[in-house]
């Protein structure tokens, strides 16, 4: 994992990043080099980097967990990721929660939800799935119920249209 101090350790001791040590460092060969011949990008590049380099850091640490396998992007294209460390599966750095995209496809769907509907919609596995629908009904805000067909679904009852025939 790279290192916030150590990133500003080596931007100061390279004339506040006028040798672009600290780029070097994060990876970035090519700008490491525009920065070393020209000065920091005549100046404009340390102010920069000054700013910005906690959010460098964590870009590459998260780009290196990825290269890793640690982490893995996810939920419907979003800016999301889940962390897979250790078997566990949560939202980091979440944008949008599983919570929301269970929300947004029970809006869609009139308040009806299969897990293997929020698998598809989160790109998450269907055990995963099911495991935050069981969830949702825990905490109060989905329900389980039984189609006339025998299919398990679970229901946000906000999102119900009042004509779905479901047995309890």
């Amino acid at each position: 994992m790279y290192s916030v101090g150590l990133a500003y350790f080596l931007w100061l001791i390279s004339g506040c990043g006028w040798f672009g040590l600290h780029r070097f460092y994060l990876g970035k060969v090519g700008t490491g080099l525009l920065w070393m011949f020209t000065f920091g990008l005549f100046g404009i590049g340390l102010i920069y980097d000054l700013v910005t380099l906690p959010d460098q850091v964590r870009e590459r640490n998260i780009l290196r967990a990825i290269k890793d396998g640690t982490i893995r992007a996810n939920v419907n294209g979003s800016k999301s990721w889940r962390n897979v460390q250790d078997g566990e599966t949560r939202f980091v750095n979440s944008k949008e929660s599983v919570e929301r995209v269970i929300l947004k496809l029970a809006k869609s769907n009139k308040g009806i939800i299969t897990a293997s509907e929020l698998a598809l919609a989160g790109n998450i596995s269907v055990e995963e799935a099911k495991k935050d629908l069981d969830a949702m009904v825990s905490k109060g805000y989905a329900e389980l119920r039984v189609r006339n067909s025998g299919v398990l679904v679970y229901t946000i009852p906000d999102f119900m249209d009042q004509n779905e025939s479901l047995v309890d």
